[in-house]
């Protein structure tokens, strides 16, 4: 819901320079308004538990730095209690997807025995990027707090900006080839699956 209104202001703050003066006003004024509703609404859903986990989720970013790993922590919490801490561990591991939340997202699913997090949080020291907020919403969390936000990490040369460009792009036009090869032997496997009777959905 959030991310459909910051994207209905994006929009329209885009075209405001085509509108009249009179009509950018308006816009200018939804937009305001519609800010000032998240933000009521997100102070609503920071209680003083969710700034002690975040408050965890930092920590482990510093703490990470010292150790020599990157400057990114988090935790996932389920009911009020912390079930899973990590940090960026991508030069230690030398893992290019050990990012902190991914890390956390597979120590909480160990720990609960499960590879559904739905009813946990996960807090972040930093924006998701897109593999990790693709792996948080495969992993079926209900809720995302960050800090720092994506600006803050493009400063700090984290800049996932391009990954994000790269989706918005045809196929044909990626910076990395990307190319469709023997669709017609790997369909069966995806058929099979749709038979199979006591497979385990995801």
């Amino acid at each position: 819901m959030f991310y459909a209104k910051r994207w209905i202001i994006c929009e329209y703050l885009s075209v405001l320079c085509t509108f009249p003066l009179d009509m950018q006003l308006f816009v200018s004024i939804f937009a305001t308004e519609y800010a000032c509703a998240d933000n009521k609404l997100y102070k609503n859903m920071q209680t003083d538990l969710d700034k002690e986990m975040m408050r965890e989720a930092i920590r482990l970013s510093a703490e990470s730095v010292k150790n020599g790993g990157g400057p990114f922590g988090a935790v996932i919490a389920k009911d009020g209690e912390i079930v899973a801490r990590a940090s960026n561990s991508v030069t230690i591991l030398n893992d290019p997807t050990a990012h902190a939340e991914v890390m956390c997202i597979r120590e909480a699913c160990r720990a609960l025995g499960t590879f559904n997090l739905s009813g946990c949080s996960i807090y972040t020291s930093c924006e998701p990027c897109p593999m990790c907020l693709g792996a948080i919403n495969w992993a079926r969390l209900d809720r995302i707090y960050y800090a720092n936000n994506r600006k803050d990490a493009a400063d700090i040369d984290f800049d996932d900006d391009f990954i994000y460009r790269e989706l918005e792009r045809p196929l044909s036009q990626r910076s990395t080839p990307i190319i469709p090869l023997l669709r017609n032997e790997a369909l069966p496997v995806f058929k099979a699956w749709t038979l199979k009777t006591d497979k385990t959905e995801y």
